[in-house]
């Protein structure tokens, strides 16, 4: 008798224990939040109390400077909060349902109107010391002050991220708060590989969107490597007839333009680079004699990096920057310099001479290479670098950026500010990395790394901002939106908000609440036409 009782029990207790396991598993796994902003804001104070939003009693007045930036953004967020907002249609009329909301003790009223008070005139282009800075006050009558048109487009970002419909659908809300915003990083980028698959430029500007919802402000365009030249140049046509993947898989300058032109608009900046002397196999097939023939065993086996002793490399060079700098009007220019295959240089028999009678090292002759292309660039140009640059002991200039990659980078990072360099941090932030989930970019914060083995904050303002990286492997146009988004919203937020100084990065990690968040931050994404990844594990986004 008491074995069939223990046996019952034992039933018993089993399905208590599967009832509690299948509710567990009913609904999404991180409920998403209502109206938060994402990244988040440095300041933001929100009540319970709010107002209800008809885009019929709804308008945007504009106080002080104006242009045809503001004039686009305006347009842009106006027609987004009448259409993408989740809800379906919007009432233009009180019907039963709303009447009721008139009980609520924190109902308000509706929103009446948005004054945007810009007051300062508008630059023309979005650069690195630009202020993104803006108040936020929403009432009845809601008030977006900044004293710069880059600040009023991240300010109405925000407003837009406020809005949330309600629990009965039957409207949209927005709930009184205050906000006082700014950015941690000015520099706050995503790199986009369009070489080893092509990207086509609707694709560019969608991620250019997404970037805007992230308060991204740089676009890092590694446009051409060793796989495909798809830049299509005038003065060298050539490059791109013969090294692209195909003709139609080319970007022309219009191309070019209509990229900027739509990042200006939503004050991002556009960093073209083109990667020398390695990653340049494609433009060998039309200037093969530009690249060093690689032996093995008295043989040649193929081309490697550019030739840094031939005068018809540096001219190549000098005429196609001075066009390229013609396109891209951003005094940032990416040169690139990694990862160059110094054995190539070592088994050729003429660079071998020359080395010998030059003293020369196999790394000398990438610094050489280096100190004689960066002054092709034009006048007031700010060079950008990969790390292996500064490492191989080239002399630049103290404003060159120098974008840290590889690993040992908190020792990198620091080596390089101590000569009084500037560090874009990338190390943790590859996007390429198969499996890695948004969480795993979170954790990183450069500034925090450095503090907590100098405790020097005056070396650690020497690092300008970071970039999540895109490369092109394993993305092509039919995946690399949700490959890069919402992975690349946690190295947005970190570079964005507000990071307690007391907290050391290696054991930081997401709030418990940014689930949540980034549960609503990706289906506003999706709502957007942005076809962002789930974030975290099972949910639903209503669109």
């Amino acid at each position: 008798m008491l074995r069939y009782f223990l046996l019952f029990s034992i039933l018993f207790i089993g399905l208590i224990n599967v009832r509690a396991m299948w509710l567990a598993q009913v609904g999404p796994k991180y409920p998403p939040t209502k109206g938060e902003v994402w990244p988040k804001p440095q300041v933001e104070v929100k009540e319970q109390t709010f107002y209800v939003f008809n885009p019929s009693q709804f308008k945007v007045k504009v106080l002080d400077q104006t242009c045809d930036i503001l004039t686009n953004a305006i347009a842009r967020y106006s027609y987004l909060l009448e259409n993408k907002l989740g809800l379906k249609t919007h009432p233009t009329a009180p019907s039963p349902q709303t009447e009721g909301i008139h009980s609520n003790t924190s109902y308000r009223g509706h929103l009446k109107e948005l004054e945007v008070t810009l007051t300062s005139p508008c630059e023309e282009y979005p650069h690195l010391d630009m202020d993104e800075s803006y108040n936020l006050t929403v009432s009845s009558t809601t008030t977006l002050v900044s004293s710069s048109v880059w600040g009023v487009i991240r300010g109405l970002e925000t407003f837009a991220q406020l809005f949330y419909v309600s629990d009965d659908h039957n409207d949209i809300r927005v709930n009184k708060t205050t906000i006082s915003d700014f950015p941690r990083y000015k520099h706050r980028g995503l790199l986009l590989d369009t070489s080893r698959h092509f990207i086509t430029v609707s694709n560019i500007l969608k991620t250019l969107d997404a970037m805007a919802i992230n308060k991204m402000n740089v676009f890092h365009w590694h446009i051409v490597d060793d796989q495909s030249f798809p830049y299509q140049s005038e003065r060298f046509p050539e490059l791109s007839e013969r090294g692209a993947f195909d003709p139609s898989m080319v970007y022309t300058k219009d191309d070019i333009e209509r990229v900027i032109e739509y990042a200006r608009n939503r004050g991002i900046r556009v960093i073209p680079e083109f990667d020398v002397p390695g990653h340049t196999g494609s433009w060998g097939i039309a200037f093969t004699d530009i690249l060093t023939e690689c032996y093995e065993n008295g043989k040649v086996i193929g081309f490697g990096p550019m030739d840094p002793t031939s005068n018809t490399t540096y001219k190549l060079l000098r005429d196609l920057f001075k066009e390229v700098q013609n396109v891209f009007p951003d005094k940032y220019f990416h040169v690139g310099g990694d990862e160059v295959e110094l054995q190539c240089w070592k088994s050729n028999p003429k660079l071998i001479d020359y080395m010998k009678v030059h003293k020369l090292t196999a790394s000398d002759l990438h610094a050489l290479f280096m100190s004689r292309v960066i002054p092709l660039l034009a006048n007031a140009t700010v060079p950008v670098v990969w790390q292996e640059v500064y490492d191989e002991g080239v002399i630049l200039s103290t404003d060159t950026l120098i974008q840290v990659w590889k690993y040992n980078w908190i020792t990198e990072m620091i080596n390089v500010l101590k000569t009084g360099h500037r560090v874009l941090f990338s190390s943790s932030w590859y996007l390429d990395a198969l499996g890695s989930r948004w969480t795993d970019y979170y954790a990183a914060d450069p500034r925090q790394m450095v503090y907590d083995v100098t405790s020097n904050k005056t070396l650690m303002a020497g690092i300008v901002g970071g970039e999540a990286c895109m490369w092109g492997e394993m993305a092509d146009d039919r995946n690399v939106i949700n490959r890069v988004w919402p992975r690349a919203s946690a190295v947005a937020e970190r570079l964005w908000s507000y990071q307690d100084s007391n907290t050391r990065y290696r054991s930081s990690r997401a709030p418990s609440e940014a689930y949540n968040r980034i549960e609503e931050h990706a289906c506003r994404m999706i709502r957007r036409g942005i076809d962002a990844q789930p974030p975290s594990g099972p949910g639903f986004c209503v669109v």
